[in-house]
């Protein structure tokens, strides 16, 4: 799979069949747009094409805008890449191309810079100054200037999954919602993997080691990266420079045990004997564990600790 970045003034050589979006978490709805992209697109002799923008459009269109993101720019261009499609093109959204109406970026962006025949709308997708136009006017477009759009239905699980879960189609709006409710078994479900993050370890206040449970604090790179709800989580870490993802319990909560109201993330990577400090640590979330407490002792901290931690150990023996 050749994947390719196109920079101002760049065509791609080659017609191409696209769609268009921020892709925010490239999740199952997403995946399944691009497996249909990649499949039709062989089946024409057409490159499959993801067109994505390099920032949330609303951050120029707003600029006290602060979107709570699935992804980073890195994470959603790696999860891109992941999904079999041939070129990738990273457009900068700024003022400029803002302003432009839907017909004038289809044919100056699309087409002529791009080289797009074949154009897949999401079914909830719109584009162009103002997103007063819809499918039935793409279409109209498309027809005056020789490209073909189609819309995608929209994407809902399986009747073999949970039922909270089969009744909504998958967005990164209800994601967001359940990972900012703690539900991280939902927000896997839709994603269709587990919820992420990666930061470097930083030095912390070492109360976890005096309890026999030394935590790694984390400083996540990205601090538009949306933080699941506060509270205990199992995990699986993957340590800069190491091969095997190993099992966790992790934090994310003010402290309130020791009197402290700056929010952290800390994890604790069981049986794990190595020094983290300076190592860039990704931290998968599979369970929640409780919502986050404030204990009347360590003392009855450490024991919390010492149940989460044998939760963690059953959790991955029963994988």
């Amino acid at each position: 799979m050749e994947l390719r970045y196109l920079d101002k003034g760049m065509k791609a050589g080659q017609s191409c069949a696209a769609t268009i979006g921020f892709f925010d978490g490239v999740h199952q709805g997403h995946q399944y747009l691009l497996r249909r992209l990649v499949d039709e697109a062989r089946q024409a002799g057409l490159l499959s094409c993801v067109i994505t923008f390099d920032r949330h459009p609303r951050q120029v269109l707003q600029t006290d805008y602060c979107p709570r993101l699935l992804t980073t720019f890195e994470e959603r261009k790696e999860l891109l890449a992941q999904t079999g499609i041939d070129l990738c093109v990273i457009l900068p959204f700024s003022p400029e191309m803002a302003a432009l109406s839907a017909k004038d970026f289809m044919k100056d962006i699309l087409l002529e810079r791009i080289g797009v025949k074949r154009l897949y709308i999401g079914y909830d997708h719109r584009f162009g100054h103002n997103r007063s136009e819809g499918f039935e006017d793409y279409v109209r477009y498309g027809k005056e200037m020789g490209m073909e759009v189609l819309q995608n239905d929209a994407f809902v699980l399986s009747p073999s999954t949970d039922e909270e879960v089969e009744q909504q189609s998958v967005s990164s709006s209800s994601i967001r919602k359940a990972l900012l409710q703690g539900n991280v078994d939902q927000a896997r479900m839709l994603l269709g993997y587990p919820y992420f993050l990666s930061g470097k370890v930083v030095d912390g206040e070492h109360e976890g080691r005096k309890m026999g449970f030394p935590t790694a604090n984390i400083d996540v790179t990205c601090k538009e990266k949306l933080l699941p709800a506060p509270g205990a989580y199992v995990v699986e870490v993957s340590i800069e420079g190491e091969e095997k993802a190993l099992p966790g319990m992790m934090n994310i909560g003010t402290r309130p045990t020791f009197g402290e109201n700056n929010l952290s993330l800390e994890v604790h990577v069981l049986d794990y004997s190595g020094n983290l400090y300076g190592k860039m640590l990704t931290v998968a979330f599979l369970q929640r564990l409780r919502e986050e407490h404030r204990f009347v002792s360590t003392e009855e901290l450490r024991e919390q600790l010492m149940s989460d931690a044998q939760q963690v150990r059953t959790y991955f023996q029963q994988k």
